[in-house]
């Protein structure tokens, strides 16, 4: 949709700059003029060139800014204050581009008669499906703040345990990218020297020092086979991934991997214990949920197992049943999901479930941060003695011979 910048005057005579997205220009116009706005300039924003289209395609909005919008937009609905009001007051507080982008055009589409379920749909880059299906369930029952605000607090949740975890794993990255640049640095600069003096006194060159000098003619003389290598073994590695068989074989890895296995699965069950209960809970029908909750799923084993459930509890079958079944559910889920089915309160245990998961998970981020430093510190060891090992001992062999 169109995007035109415009210069208005507020009934108070103030000037106000902006953007409004409308299908076109008469519409644009309409729709400040609605507001009580006078127009005094509307000019279609231009695309730009390839590289500012091309970098548009990547912006996203952060986790942080869709936490800001349900938490706001819910107390304003609370408040009693018109959807309409609400999203403009959002709109101009948007601190980054892309979401006033898309809140003006929520506006536009909801002054049109849209729902605001509707209008998010348009956008699904910035609202999963989970967030639509709430909003959509919350204006159909009239608890519209009351999701926003159980959406808000979800998101808040996601945003506290990837930070946790980039965190955890902040120290090893910057380590490991030291260890490397270090690694270079000696193998293009240090060890060519040494090569050449080891020539000169003709010394006898042990395994290892032949060994770190051939990586080093690689990395001088041949950094370009080096780079087609990488190169082609991510390009095949990647499309490979894409496949059918990939896919799986990667779901698979990834739960059998020493640690992050663990975390990986746990932070699937939460999502999934989080994110059904909140579905069930707005009132929607299960079979629905379950669609949903598949499509929010990361891992491909998970996004199967929650589908093929769904078309058991479509035929009458108890949701527990399946969900038992599969072996890459834990037991807990399966069990308490039984009894939420026979006390009919199957929203609240899965809220205490994903409780439980979340916690599991964050201690999986602790026990990472706790093993990656001694492992860190034995692979810097390694290496720094080998270094060592390589060069001295051509030294020490010479030296031996007087």
């Amino acid at each position: 949709m169109p995007v035109y910048n415009y210069i208005i005057k507020d009934p108070a005579g103030k000037t106000i700059t902006g953007a409004v997205e409308a299908p076109n220009l008469t519409l644009a116009g309409d729709i400040l003029r609605e507001r009580r706005y006078v127009v005094i300039s509307l000019v279609e924003k231009k695309a730009g060139g390839f590289l500012q289209q091309f970098l548009q395609r990547f912006r996203g909005v952060k986790i942080s800014e869709k936490t800001v919008f349900a938490r706001q937009l819910a107390t304003m609905v609370s408040a009693g204050l018109p959807l309409t009001n609400a999203l403009e007051i959002l709109r101009v507080q948007a601190t980054t581009e892309r979401m006033q982008e898309v809140l003006g055009g929520m506006l536009a589409d909801v002054q049109g008669g849209s729902s605001l379920a509707k209008s998010m749909s348009k956008y699904p880059d910035v609202f999963d499906k989970v967030t639509v299906s709430l909003v959509e369930a919350g204006e159909a029952s009239g608890k519209l703040d009351v999701l926003l605000t159980q959406l808000a607090e979800n998101t808040e949740r996601d945003r506290d345990f990837q930070s946790k975890t980039r965190g955890a794993l902040v120290y090893p990255a910057v380590i490991g990218v030291a260890m490397l640049a270090v690694f270079i640095i000696m193998m293009v600069f240090v060890v060519p020297r040494l090569t050449a003096l080891y020539e000169d006194i003709g010394a006898e060159l042990p395994l290892p020092t032949k060994i770190l000098i051939g990586i080093s003619n690689i990395l001088v003389h041949g950094w370009w086979a080096v780079l087609i290598l990488f190169g082609l073994i991510g390009y095949l590695a990647y499309h490979y991934l894409r496949t059918e068989k990939g896919k799986y074989q990667l779901a698979a890895f990834a739960f059998k991997f020493p640690i992050f296995g663990k975390l990986s699965k746990d932070s699937e069950l939460a999502r999934f214990s989080r994110t059904l209960g909140l579905l069930i809970g707005a009132g929607g029908p299960i079979t629905q949920a379950l669609n949903i909750v598949a499509a929010a799923m990361s891992n491909i084993l998970y996004r199967d197992a929650i589908l093929a459930a769904e078309k058991q509890v479509e035929k009458g079958v108890p949701l527990s049943i399946p969900i038992r079944a599969d072996p890459n559910f834990d037991p807990l889920i399966s069990q308490m999901i039984a009894v939420g089915e026979e006390t009919g309160k199957l929203d609240e245990v899965l809220e205490k479930v994903a409780e439980f998961f979340e916690s599991q998970a964050e201690q999986s981020v602790k026990n990472l941060s706790t093993a990656l430093e001694p492992a860190i510190l034995i692979v810097l060891g390694v290496m720094v003695g080998g270094l060592v090992l390589s060069i001295i001992t051509p030294i020490y062999n010479l030296t031996t011979q007087f």
